[in-house]
């Protein structure tokens, strides 16, 4: 059992640190693990009773399997989608979403806060998931009503502002240019309405539109990328995507002096 524990806390740390080697997957089979699909990263504080027999339990019954890893008061899980044995190939809890998971999940957890990273498609891959949820468990402080669980992608514009990389490319990639490409209308639409305050009449009359016009190209803007401006931690979201989306472009970029030409 102790070998099994140290083995484990070996593999998690594995994954948080993203230094993979060929021994992992041998490691994984010598714990059991019967995952074999998608992967989550869910890092939250350790309880002052921590019963981890109790959480492979509920993790059983919700279809999946778990890892878990105790790092002083930092707690561990990497979740995956598992057919574990007597459970029928068809059971619907197989089929439950990771953040409901988590929320099942978290009476196992102490006090605090709850990160949920991104669902990623396989074992492999789970650093990059546990790379989010880390970031977020870090900022989550910052967001003063976050929810328990939360997703680490819910608090990008935290990550971003504290240096996140991923963050910052996730908010560019997954906002910006999605809209740029589509229509630099929406864009424009988008900066104004977030400028004035999310206030319809002040962007329509910026930019010398109806403000029917403004609805239907917000309406746009959340069937191209997924966010709503109109609610307030969504248009956080957006604006810190729309803040970095520009810094990023060319024509925002300093310009290299030009050559001075000899006398």
């Amino acid at each position: 059992g102790l070998w099994d524990a140290r083995l484990e806390a070996l593999v998690v740390d594995s994954i948080l640190t993203g230094e993979a080697d060929e021994e992992l997957p041998s490691r994984i089979a010598a714990l059991g693990w019967h995952g074999h699909g998608e992967v989550a990263v869910l890092v939250g504080t350790t309880p002052p009773l921590f019963d981890v027999d109790q959480l492979r339990r509920t993790a059983r019954k919700l279809g999946v399997d778990v890892l878990i890893g105790v790092q002083g008061s930092r707690l561990v899980l990497v979740i995956g989608r598992a057919q574990l044995p007597g459970r029928a190939a068809d059971d619907i809890t197989a089929e439950l979403p990771f953040p409901e998971i988590a929320r099942r999940l978290e009476p196992g957890f102490g006090t605090g806060y709850l990160v949920l990273g991104p669902t990623v498609p396989a074992l492999v891959d789970a650093s990059q998931s546990a790379r989010a949820a880390l970031a977020g468990f870090a900022v989550a402080r910052a967001w003063r009503n976050a929810p328990r669980p939360v997703e680490a992608d819910d608090l990008l514009p935290e990550r971003a502002l504290a240096g996140d990389p991923l963050a910052k490319l996730t908010l560019v990639d997954r906002i910006y240019r999605p809209l740029q490409a589509h229509s630099t209308d929406l864009v424009a639409t988008l900066w104004s309405y977030l400028d004035n305050g999310r206030s319809l009449e002040a962007t329509a009359r910026e930019l010398f539109v109806h403000p029917n016009t403004v609805r239907y190209r917000l309406k746009r803007v959340s069937e191209v990328i997924g966010w709503d401006a109109t609610g307030p931690r969504e248009a956080l979201i957006l604006q810190t995507a729309l803040v970095l989306g520009a810094i990023g472009t060319d024509s925002t970029r300093r310009r290299p002096p030009a050559a001075r030409r000899p006398r």
